[in-house]
């Protein structure tokens, strides 16, 4: 399929074409400003210690390996291919091995909307265009908040990589509403004229609880441009909605997530770094995952009545497809105690040595403040909550 944008309109939230990218690449590589934040990122202690006389040196030779890695791109899809080699060869060093399953059984010549829970800013949809990529299907398209292109450089990263931009910073009524009318016209316009699927979180913002659910302004928006004798189901089945469910065996933020957490228990607010967002995706890519799991659901058969009935449905597919992995259940007997259901979970997984997967949990457990821990064992024992309590 064609990556490239053919219409005119939507130019501040759609990703690049293929006639911007030398420009783009040329842009990144020489931003001064990237290039720092990668020496900081790969090199934190060296760089902290580092005169400001010598610091130049170590720009000038990310310089030169982001120009011989990156400065032959002209394409969508050579940037496409080339970020599946880097994902592939990271999955290598920081997960134990990739399932996907479901994805065989969708229509090849469909463009369609994958709804998937949200862990993790960058992998959830990198895993799901990995999944793509390997059986031959053109990558999706994925929405982004703007609230994350909080640098100019992270921006131009994102829309390379096939994102477009949900504008959440609007706060004016009228904005916001034209924000989201742009939002939904722009989905209808890449399923249906560019025949490009979609990949877009079931909520804003990651589910730091481990608990996944739908929000019904999503799917709203989705349908907002629907003529008026169209009804809500009518509208939401021409959009053929997939869930999808993602299931990381550790969660490289982790202990991040439960510091946040803790602030909103204790003090009821809790206010993000200069740039935290960045440092999560980095965090995220770079760290340790374990097993990975990719469930496609089937594509959702309505019509539904509402909003409401359509995030249900949804719902039911992602607990249900979601992998729980020795990780979630480890963390649920630490809290709750074995029972029935965990023991036949736990012999579902097969052969697992349970004392090195419970070790891991302590010795993770063991890096965090005492009164963090019993929010980190949550996230991690949550879906399993889930699973209990939607089997009842």
């Amino acid at each position: 399929m064609n990556a490239e944008y053919s219409s005119p309109d939507f130019e501040d939230i759609r990703p690049f074409r293929d006639d911007e990218i030398t420009t783009v690449v040329t842009r990144l590589v020489d931003n001064h400003e990237l290039i720092d934040t990668l020496a900081r990122m790969k090199f934190p202690r060296l760089m902290a210690r580092l005169p400001q006389c010598l610091r130049p040196l170590i720009h000038k030779v990310i310089h030169r390996v982001l120009r011989r890695e990156f400065g032959y791109l002209s394409t969508v899809k050579q940037c496409q291919e080339l970020i599946g080699e880097h994902l592939a060869s990271l999955l290598e060093r920081v997960a134990e091995g990739v399932t996907v399953t479901g994805l065989d059984k969708l229509d090849v010549h469909r463009s369609y909307v994958f709804i998937s829970n949200h862990r993790d800013i960058a992998m959830d949809p990198a895993m799901v265009n990995l999944a793509m990529h390997r059986q031959n299907r053109d990558t999706t398209r994925i929405a982004i908040g703007d609230n994350l292109l909080s640098k100019p450089f992270v921006s131009d990263l994102m829309r390379l990589n096939k994102s477009f931009i949900v504008k959440r910073s609007a706060t004016a009524r009228r904005e916001k509403l034209a924000a989201l009318k742009e939002l939904s016209a722009y989905i209808h316009h890449s399923l249906d004229v560019d025949q490009q699927s979609i990949w877009i979180a079931q909520r804003e913002g990651r589910a730091k609880d481990g608990l996944d659910s739908t929000e019904t302004a999503l799917l709203k928006m989705l349908v907002l441009n629907k003529s008026r004798d169209q009804s809500f189901g009518e509208a939401f089945n021409k959009l053929h909605i997939v869930p999808v469910a993602i299931s990381y065996e550790w969660d490289p933020c982790d202990a991040v997530k439960a510091q946040e957490l803790y602030a909103l228990q204790t003090e009821g607010s809790y206010i993000k770094a200069d740039h935290e967002d960045i440092d999560s995706i980095y965090r995220g890519i770079i760290g340790e995952k374990g097993h990975i799991e990719v469930a496609f659901g089937e594509e959702l058969a309505g019509p539904f009545d509402d909003a409401n009935a359509a995030a249900a449905a949804i719902d039911k597919q992602i607990i249900a497809n979601y992998r729980l992995q020795a990780s979630h259940l480890v963390a649920f007997e630490e809290l709750h105690g074995d029972s029935p259901e965990i023991a036949l979970w736990k012999q579902a997984l097969g052969q697992i040595d349970w004392q090195v997967r419970r070790a891991g949990m302590l010795a993770r457990l063991a890096e965090i403040p005492l009164e963090h821990r019993k929010i980190m064992l949550s996230t991690y024992a949550n879906p399993v909550q889930a699973r209990l309590e939607a089997s009842r």
